[in-house]
């Protein structure tokens, strides 16, 4: 996505990841708009395990950081963002995003390829896609078999990829090797929608069954995935007693501070910011609320600043209170730096907001 687009997003920091608030409706619409005016977009959907990882794999993080639309897929997500009235009111499955672009009624379908999954199952899923005129057709499937990233990365097979009128490329490798291929060859690529999806490719194909919706509404399907794959419980078992150490070192003791200082939260904000501009290094100095309400003003600050592709720091000493959509903005701010190789840091922190930098998961910033 243009830059532009970039800082526009209403993006919040969970977990030390940016989440964008969007529904399913406006997710499928960003999608097709990618995909109609060939502007790259790099979907991730962070679900529980996304989050897990998240918190000792670096480059994994960096991937989901870099992303251009990062929708949330996991019922504990949106319970925790509610505790938090962090507004990620709505699960947006990866999978259900799939779906909704598939029955959609149109004379013009998303041409869509496979990356990945077991021998023949590209084919499986393509083959059902293509039986019947849908809001999807494929144009093609690729079976790298299950080398390194490096193997699946040679100039070959981004040219066989090329080679397809491609408009979203589904890719179904693993989450952490998934998000690392993409992060490899995402430029090399011609295709303006690329994704990591892992189920979707068994879904269309039928070698999974996707679980009962009351039980998808419930927060259950995690039960159903342990049933039709029994060898995956290990991972939902280590990822549940990460999130519970989440829970009672971050989300808890957050969730108790907001509650305990209502009116730090919900004062009217204002917020002054000076620019500094030096040779290799611009500082940002603000004074007063960083905070949804005060996003607004930052929003085009920091779109200049990036563009400037100088390090940048952030002064908050003069900051008196600031919550997750400011870490989201920066977490915008770190991706377009990073992408000019160039570094964001925040300074001069006082105690209260480090402690809600640490209770967001994003110590990294610091």
């Amino acid at each position: 996505m243009a830059i532009e687009k970039d800082f526009s997003r209403n993006i919040w920091c969970l977990f030390g990841l940016p989440f964008d608030a969007i529904s399913l409706d406006q997710a499928a619409a960003e999608i097709l708009s990618a995909a109609n005016e060939n502007e790259r977009c790099f979907l991730s959907t962070p679900n529980l395990n996304f989050v897990c990882a998240a918190q000792t794999d670096i480059a994994f993080r960096e991937s989901l950081i870099n992303s251009d639309l990062t929708i949330v897929d996991g019922w504990p997500i949106v319970w925790v963002a509610k505790l938090l009235d962090i507004p990620l009111t709505e699960r947006v499955a990866g999978s259900d995003l799939i779906d909704y672009l598939y029955r959609r009624d149109t004379t013009v379908p998303l041409k869509i390829f496979f990356f990945g999954g077991e021998p023949g199952v590209g084919e499986l899923a393509s083959r059902t896609i293509n039986q019947k005129p849908s809001g999807l057709v494929s144009v093609g499937h690729y079976t790298p078999g299950f080398g390194s990233v490096d193997d699946m990365s040679t100039p070959d097979i981004i040219e066989t990829i090329n080679q397809h009128d491609v408009e979203f490329l589904i890719v179904s490798l693993g989450a952490k090797k998934g998000q690392a291929w993409i992060e490899k060859n995402r430029l090399q690529l011609k295709t303006p929608v690329i994704s990591h999806l892992g189920a979707v490719i068994n879904f269309f194909a039928g070698t999974v069954k996707r679980a009962p919706v009351w039980m998808q509404r419930f927060g259950f399907e995690w039960f159903w995935r342990i049933m039709q794959e029994p060898a995956i419980w290990k991972r939902y078992f280590f990822d549940g007693l990460q999130f519970l150490k989440l829970l009672i070192f971050n989300v808890f003791p957050y969730a108790l501070w907001k509650r305990l200082n209502n009116h730090l939260v919900s004062d009217p904000a204002s917020l002054n910011t000076q620019v500094i501009e030096g040779d290799n290094i611009i500082s940002l100095k603000l004074t007063g609320a960083c905070t949804y309400q005060t996003t607004s003003i930052l929003r085009p600050i920091f779109k200049d600043i990036a563009l400037k592709k100088k390090d940048i720091t952030i002064d908050l000493q003069a900051v008196t209170i600031l919550d997750s959509a400011f870490l989201g903005l920066c977490l915008v701010l770190r991706k377009a730096t990073k992408q000019s190789s160039c570094h964001l840091k925040l300074i001069n922190i006082n105690k209260t907001n480090a402690r809600i930098i640490q209770w967001s998961g994003a110590n990294y910033l610091i």
